[in-house]
C-alpha cells in the first residue's frame, strides 16, 4: 500500500474514533502472533523492538504499543513496488490482544538526523510534573559528525500518547566516540533506549547501548521541550554480548532484561532474552548463579528462547503488569515458516508476540518456562476489576537417567578407544589420552558454511532419546581480546553442514556458550546457520549437555516437520544447570563429536569425560 493511501485511511480513521471509549470486555483469549488490525482491513505482521504504555492519564482506558521503523506487512509497497518503511507504527488497544492502528509517530526526521538515517527502538515515557508524553528513539545517523553510523539518541514531546510529536533541538545521548580504537569512525552503538518507569515526574534513569561497547546507564531528567541526560554514564553490561534493554523493580530488585546474538537470520534466528538483577539501578547487575553481566565470562539468566515450535528469535522485549498484578512480556520472534517479506528475501520480518511471564524464586521466565506459546492463551486483566484466567505451570527440565556405558567414555586410559573415530585426522601430537583426560590442541579450522577443514573425533549415539555430557577446560586467558573464535565443547553431527553444536567458545572480549545450528540445504537466499547462546561458562572447567529428543506427531508438525529437538544446558559447577534454547534438525545417522577449533594460537581444550544417559521418562520439557 502505497504511503498516499496510508495517510488517507488514518485520516479517515482518526475523525471516526470515538469521543469516549467503549467498555471493556472481560479478559478472553488470545493466540500468537498479534495481529494490529489497519483502517483498510489487512493487519500488521511485523512489529518489532515492541514496546507497551498502558494510558497515564486518568480516564485514559488505552494501552499503546509502539514498533521500529519497518514496513508493516508483505502488501506495504510504494507505487514503484518497494516496501514502504514507517517511522515509528503506533498502536492502541482496550484489550491488549485487539489492537488497532492509529499512524506512524514521525513523517519527517529531527534537524540532527541525516535524510536516510532510521529511527528505531522507541521507548515511550509520561512525566506527571509535565503532564506530556516522551517518545525516545535511535537515531542511527547523524549530522553531528561526518562519520557513518555515529548513532545517538533522540526524544519527541507530546500531549497525547500517539502524538503529533515535536522533535527536541538536540540528542539525548550524543554520538560516543569508541575511543580505544585507533579508526577515526569507530563509535559505540547507542541504540535502544529504556527509561526506567512508566510514569517517571522529573528524573530517572536512561539505559541505552549495544554489543558494541555494551549497555550503559545514566541519569535524565524531563524538560518541557525534551529531555538532557547526565555527563556521567554507567556501563551495566560487557560489550559484545546484549542489547534491548528493559529494567522493572519487583521486590527490591531491578531486573535488566537485555537480549543477544542475532535479531534478524530468517529461521535460524537464535535471539533470546536473558536477565539480571540489582538492588541499585545503576548495577552491578547479576544473574541466578551470582555471575555479573559486566564478566568476562558474561552472566545472564535466560528468560525465553527458542522451544522447539515455529517461533525462534524470541528478544527485545517489554515488560509489564497488567491490572491485576499480573506479569507480561512483548517481544518480536521469526515464524520459521514465514521468516521474510516475499519481496525481499533475508530481510526478516518479526511480527510481535505477547506471554505471562512467571516468577520463581524470585527470578522470571515467560510461561512458567515452556517460553513461546503457539496455541490458546487466556489473556491479560487489561481494566480494573478484572482477572486474567492465565495460571503458572511450570515446565520441567531434562533429566539424566541411566548412564548408558557403552556410549560413554570416562578416558581412563593412555589412547582412544576403539569406539572413537576421526573426521579428518588431527596431526601427530596434536591430542592425547593421560590422567583421566583427553587434551586436544585447539586447531585453526572450523565446520562453518564453506570452511571445513575441523577435525572431529566422533562416535555413535544411542538409540532413542538420550543426554550427553562432557565436562571441558580451554586455557584461552581469562581475559583480553581477541582470541575468536577458539573453542571447544559437543558437536551432534551429521555432516560438515549438518549439525547441532555446544560450545565454550571466545568471542572478541567475552568467553560465552554458543549453540549452534547448521543445515546442508536451505531455500535461495535463505540462511543455514544459526547461533545462540546459554549460560556462562566457568574459568575453570565448563560442563555441557545436549538432550536429545525425537519428534512425533504434534510436536514435528510444530517443529516443521523437523524430526529431533536438541536443547542445551550449560554449567559451571555440574550441579546448577542452565537451561537454554532447542534447535530442531532432521539429521541421517548423525554421531557424538568432539570439537577443539575456531582460532589460532597455542591453546588446549582439555575433556574430562563424555557421559550418554538415558532421559528419565515424564522429566522432558514438554512444548
Amino acid at each position: 500500500m502505497g504511503t498516499r493511501r496510508f495517510t488517507l485511511l488514518l485520516l479517515a480513521t482518526l475523525a471516526a474514533l470515538p469521543a469516549s471509549a467503549p467498555s471493556p470486555k472481560s479478559p478472553g483469549f488470545y493466540n500468537n502472533p498479534l495481529k494490529p488490525r489497519l483502517p483498510d482491513g489487512g493487519v500488521i505482521e511485523s512489529c518489532a523492538d515492541p514496546t507497551v504504555l498502558r494510558g497515564q492519564r486518568r480516564g485514559d482506558p488505552y494501552w499503546y504499543l509502539y514498533c521500529t521503523t519497518d514496513p508493516l506487512n508483505d502488501k506495504d509497497l510504494d507505487a514503484q513496488g518497494k516496501l514502504v518503511f514507517h517511522k515509528i507504527p503506533q498502536m492502541r488497544s482496550l484489550d491488549t490482544i485487539n489492537w488497532e492502528y492509529v499512524g506512524d509517530a514521525f513523517q519527517s526526521q529531527p534537524d540532527y538526523a541525516v535524510s536516510s538515517a532510521g529511527l528505531w527502538a522507541p521507548d515511550v515515557v509520561y512525566s506527571s510534573t509535565h503532564d506530556k508524553y516522551y517518545l525516545f528513539f535511535v537515531v542511527t545517523d547523524t549530522t553531528t559528525t561526518t562519520c557513518p553510523g555515529d548513532s545517538a539518541m533522540g526524544v519527541a514531546t507530546s500531549d497525547s500518547p500517539t502524538g503529533p510529536w515535536k522533535f527536541s533541538n538536540e540528542p539525548v545521548v550524543s554520538p560516543r566516540k569508541d575511543t580505544a580504537s585507533a579508526e577515526a569512525c569507530a563509535f559505540f552503538w547507542t541504540f535502544d533506549p529504556d527509561v526506567l518507569g512508566d510514569s517517571v515526574g522529573t528524573s530517572s534513569v536512561l539505559y541505552y547501548g549495544s554489543y558494541s561497547g555494551g549497555i550503559f546507564a545514566r541519569t535524565v531528567t524531563l524538560t518541557a521541550e525534551g529531555a538532557t541526560a547526565g555527563a556521567d554514564e554507567t556501563r551495566v553490561t560487557i560489550g559484545n554480548r546484549y542489547e534491548g534493554a528493559n529494567v522493572v523493580f519487583r521486590d527490591g530488585y531491578y531486573y535488566l532484561f537485555v537480549s543477544s546474538t542475532n535479531c534478524c537470520n530468517g529461521a535460524l534466528t537464535g535471539y533470546n532474552v536473558f536477565v539480571g538483577r540489582s538492588p541499585n539501578p545503576l548495577g552491578p547487575f547479576v544473574d541466578r548463579e551470582g555471575n555479573s553481566l559486566l564478566d568476562t565470562q558474561v552472566g545472564g539468566t535466560p528468560v525465553i528462547s527458542m522451544n522447539g515450535n515455529r517461533w525462534v528469535g524470541t528478544g527485545h522485549n517489554t515488560v509489564f503488569q497488567d491490572a491485576a498484578g499480573q506479569w507480561w512480556t512483548v517481544y518480536h520472534a521469526v515464524d520459521r515458516s514465514d521468516p521474510f517479506f516475499e519481496t525481499a528475501t533475508g530481510f526478516t520480518k518479526r511480527p510481535v508476540l505477547m506471554d505471562p511471564l512467571d516468577w520463581v524464586d524470585g527470578w522470571p521466565t515467560v510461561r512458567g518456562g515452556f517460553w513461546a506459546s503457539d496455541g490458546k492463551m487466556p489473556a491479560p486483566a487489561a481494566r480494573d476489576g478484572f482477572k486474567s484466567r492465565y495460571q503458572t505451570k511450570l515446565a520441567r527440565p531434562h533429566v539424566p537417567g541411566d548412564r548408558i556405558a557403552a556410549a560413554s567414555d570416562m578416558f581412563d586410559g593412555t589412547a582412544l578407544s576403539d569406539a572413537w573415530s576421526w573426521v579428518r585426522p588431527p596431526e601427530p601430537g596434536t591430542y592425547s589420552v593421560a590422567d583421566g583426560m583427553f587434551r586436544f590442541r585447539v586447531q585453526n579450522a572450523d565446520i562453518h558454511l564453506e570452511r571445513n577443514n575441523a577435525s572431529l573425533l566422533t562416535r555413535s549415539t544411542p538409540k532413542g532419546d538420550y543426554l550427553v555430557e562432557t565436562k571441558v577446560r580451554l586455557d584461552v586467558p581469562d581475559d583480553g581480546c581477541c582470541f575468536d573464535y577458539a573453542q571447544a565443547g559437543l558437536v551432534i553431527y551429521g555432516g560438515d553442514d549438518t549439525f547441532i553444536k555446544l560450545t565454550n567458545t571466545s568471542m572478541g572480549e567475552t568467553r560465552q556458550t554458543e549453540f549452534t545450528k547448521e543445515l546442508a540445504s536451505v531455500p535461495t537466499g535463505w540462511g543455514r546457520q544459526g547461533n545462540t547462546v546459554v549460560g556462562p561458562p566457568s574459568e575453570d572447567w565448563t560442563y555441557l549437555r545436549i538432550a536429545v529428543e525425537r519428534l512425533t506427531g504434534e510436536a514435528r508438525r510444530a517443529a516443521g516437520g523437523d524430526t529431533t529437538a536438541y536443547t542445551a544446558y550449560t554449567s559451571q559447577n555440574g550441579v546448577d544447570w542452565v537451561r537454554g534454547g532447542t534447535w530442531t534438525h532432521s539429521m541421517t545417522q548423525p554421531r557424538i563429536a568432539l570439537v577443539a577449533m575456531g582460532g589460532g594460537g597455542d591453546f588446549t581444550a582439555e575433556f574430562d569425560y563424555v557421559r550418554v544417559h538415558t532421559l528419565r521418562s515424564g522429566e522432558r520439557v514438554r512444548r
